[in-house]
């Protein structure tokens, strides 16, 4: 036995959070895929079959009020809310992370020309910034939203937008963590930079929540959005959530105004009225099927007691020693991490460039280590703590150095 599977068993046996890997559908295979869909909680099938036989099958349409259908987006907000450094009544959950980015996106640019009401600061404000790295669906969204609201739409790198902002910022959408490199952005110093401009700053949490500590509260975000498949583990295609900061939800003016958002959404009245607090995120019916299995799965961090920060320091630690064994088992030259080596600029992944990444990913597969391919050249690993051991990753690197080596 190497050194560096002794370790990792020594590492695993003193992990605080080993026991909660129990709680997971896992199998023999190193699953490294955590931020594309994260593993099952084996309680949700149950759960999920009380929803489709007992609260559906049986009570029907009592079951908007008897099962607590209607209020079920914001009660999964607040399960979601402590995750994401946020007091309850600032989250909702309902849609894609795509629909909750448009709207918050076009409510940013529409509070910051409220701003400018009457000749003031704020009336000239024409311009969104957007991660030039961003996630295509993101800039699909944004260049949409700048459309719609006459802006024009500029990608600016998010080291550069401190010197990018003006006055002509509305909005800035920004990944928290970027999804091909694992590399965590500054959120405290680009928030204020952003209100210091001010603009309205809109937060993309996918590749955070979940896995680190965020502090929307903490630092003042104004509208932040994230999926909930990845490292909250809700399942293939859960619904996504959207933040509104509590001063700003008498001013969220949603692109998509619902019956869901209606102040009297039974009323039926033509004319729209928007409901109070977070309520005014959601549109149409939610889908309760995925989001009563995601509450289910939020189980796991309150029943277990599990903690953000030791989340995070797990991570970080699961991520260290996959690149120590990665140096240690793969020849020199054969990769190259794009994953920042500091611990304050990374995320909950390594990526590793390799130019044969497509084929190197396709057979790690095979060989039972399941992570991810972006081009055109990097292997993507995520690290969910919540159920990812040492032993997983040092047999990951092994697997990768006898992979590359034919």
């Amino acid at each position: 036995m190497s050194e560096l599977m002794s370790e990792a068993e020594e590492l695993d046996a003193a992990d605080g959070l080993a026991a909660v890997r129990e709680r997971f559908v896992l199998d023999d295979v190193t699953y490294l895929d955590g931020n594309s869909l994260g593993a099952l909680p084996a309680h949700v099938p149950d759960r999920v079959a009380d929803v489709v036989r007992r609260q559906w099958g049986e009570l029907r349409i009592r079951s908007w009020e008897e099962s607590g259908w209607w209020t079920a987006p914001e009660r999964t907000g607040d399960r979601i809310a402590p995750l994401v450094g946020a007091a309850a009544g600032q989250v909702v959950v309902g849609d894609s992370t795509s629909v909750n980015v448009f709207k918050a996106l076009v409510a940013a640019v529409r509070m910051a020309r409220e701003d400018g009401a009457g000749g003031a600061v704020g009336a000239g404000r024409d311009e969104i910034l957007v991660d030039a790295g961003t996630f295509p669906t993101d800039g699909y969204i944004a260049e949409s939203a700048a459309r719609m609201t006459g802006c024009a739409l500029r990608p600016v790198a998010p080291a550069e937008v401190p010197s990018a902002l003006d006055g002509r910022t509305a909005a800035v959408l920004l990944n928290h963590v970027d999804y091909r490199t694992g590399r965590l952005h500054d959120l405290p110093a680009l928030t204020a930079a952003v209100h210091a401009a001010g603009a309205y700053a809109v937060w993309d949490l996918c590749h955070s929540a979940g896995a680190l500590p965020v502090g929307l509260d903490e630092h003042g975000v104004d509208l932040a959005v994230g999926c909930t498949y990845k490292y909250l583990n809700g399942g293939p295609g859960s619904p996504a959530y959207l933040y509104v900061r509590r001063d700003l939800q008498h001013r969220f003016d949603s692109p998509l105004p619902g019956w869901n958002s209606h102040a009297e959404p039974f009323g039926m009245r033509p004319g729209y009225e928007p409901a109070s607090g977070a309520q005014r995120g959601r549109v149409g019916t939610p889908d309760i099927l995925s989001l009563l299995a995601l509450e289910a799965a939020l189980d796991v961090w309150d029943e277990d007691g599990v903690s953000v920060a030791a989340v995070r320091d797990k991570s970080l630690a699961l991520t260290d020693f996959f690149l120590r064994c990665v140096g240690a088992y793969v020849p020199d030259g054969r990769v190259e991490s794009v994953t920042p080596a500091a611990h304050a600029e990374r995320g909950s992944q390594v990526a590793l460039r390799c130019d044969d990444a497509g084929e190197v990913m396709k057979r790690l597969i095979e060989r039972g280590v399941v992570g991810d391919y972006r081009a055109p050249d990097v292997l993507r690993f995520g690290f969910t703590p919540l159920y990812v051991g040492f032993a997983d990753v040092e047999r990951a690197a092994r697997v990768l150095a006898r992979t590359l080596a034919g």
